[in-house]
């Protein structure tokens, strides 16, 4: 049964919601042993120094932590930027067309994102369906992170969008929380089908 929508706007996370992104797509290419992979992963280039990337940390001080930390790996660290576009092969299409959809019927649609400012302006150009935000507020470009309430904040202070009436789509169950706390009603994105499902639950124009 739909409810009377009293949601009106529609914000997305980009990695693994819209976009496809995973490390292991590139250093799945560059190491063969799958050991050595999650070395890499998980004690040269942890995800908690991958966030300072997200948060707008210089690249080069990064580079030398990093490398610090595994002196024999510097063709791995330079790839982690150097190939960064092959982390992202490409978009996931149901999604994709979910936004398509609603930026058809002419709901609000706005981004938040953990991404180095740097990198997502080198990849927006491939996927032309990005032009459809309203407003995207970059975890690098305002050194704050998800979820951070500060962050969902800028975004209405950017924006002038109203959380209170916006539905806020993570894959992510801690940025979801982090939505709610500031009064957003948030989605924990696992499909496109059960986003779609949800959102058409919730009154927005979806087949």
């Amino acid at each position: 049964m739909t409810v009377e929508r009293t949601l009106d706007t529609v914000v997305f996370d980009l990695g693994n919601v819209l976009l496809d992104w995973d490390r292991r797509y590139l250093f799945g290419k560059i190491f063969d042993d799958p050991v050595e992979l999650e070395h890499f992963l998980t004690v040269v280039c942890p995800m908690s120094w991958h966030l300072g990337l997200d948060k707008g940390r210089p690249w080069p001080e990064l580079a030398a932590e990093a490398l610090a930390r595994g002196p024999a790996y510097a063709h791995a660290i330079d790839a982690y930027r150097s190939r960064w576009q092959e982390t992202i092969p490409g978009a996931i299409g149901g999604t994709v067309a979910i936004l398509e959809e609603l930026a058809a019927a002419g709901v609000p649609l706005y981004a938040i994102s953990n991404f180095s400012g740097e990198l997502y302006r080198e990849t927006a150009p491939r996927f032309p369906f990005l032009r459809h935000f309203r407003g995207l507020v970059i975890s690098g470009d305002e050194r704050l992170l998800k979820p951070d309430p500060a962050i969902y904040e800028r975004l209405a202070a950017l924006h002038g969008v109203e959380l209170g009436r916006s539905v806020f789509i993570d894959d992510s169950l801690p940025n979801v929380t982090g939505a709610t706390r500031v009064g957003m009603h948030a989605l924990h994105f696992t499909t496109p089908e059960r986003l779609r499902a949800d959102l058409v639950a919730l009154g927005f124009p979806l087949r």
